[in-house]
């Protein structure tokens, strides 16, 4: 049975920095694309950052506009762990975050980002930056 377990959400100020975990069971991330997925109050979900890595070993990251150069999506694979690093926070990065599992073949792109291509999903973890 597949399982993913967000950690790491919390409140913070803006321009300040966060991690956020994903711990995945039941199935082993190599050739799975991941995800990381949030949705602000009043707002559809939307796709931050995704990293797809093959045979256990790298990972090719792809991210929205809108994080790009401030979140790092990384996976630790001995540990079936997820990270996203969270730098220089803003209050409109406030949102619940899900991590995301998807065994489609997906296009790399845009595609990666977009919440109805992901099979599976954690609970969520809250983040909430003030001004």
């Amino acid at each position: 049975q597949v399982q993913l377990v967000e950690s790491g959400g919390g409140s913070v100020q803006a321009g300040g920095s966060l991690r956020l975990s994903c711990a995945a069971s039941g199935f082993t991330y190599s050739n799975y694309y991941m995800g990381w997925i949030r949705q602000a109050p009043g707002k559809e979900r939307e796709g931050v950052a995704a990293i797809y890595t093959s045979g256990g070993s790298g990972g090719s990251t792809y991210y929205a506009d809108s994080v790009k150069g401030r979140f790092t999506i990384s996976q630790d694979n001995a540990k079936n762990t997820m990270y996203l690093q969270m730098n220089s926070l803003k209050p409109e990065d406030t949102a619940m975050y899900y991590c995301a599992a998807s065994r489609r073949d997906l296009a790399w792109g845009r595609s990666l980002l977009l919440p109805g291509n992901y099979n599976y999903w954690g609970q969520g973890t809250q983040v909430t930056v003030s001004s």
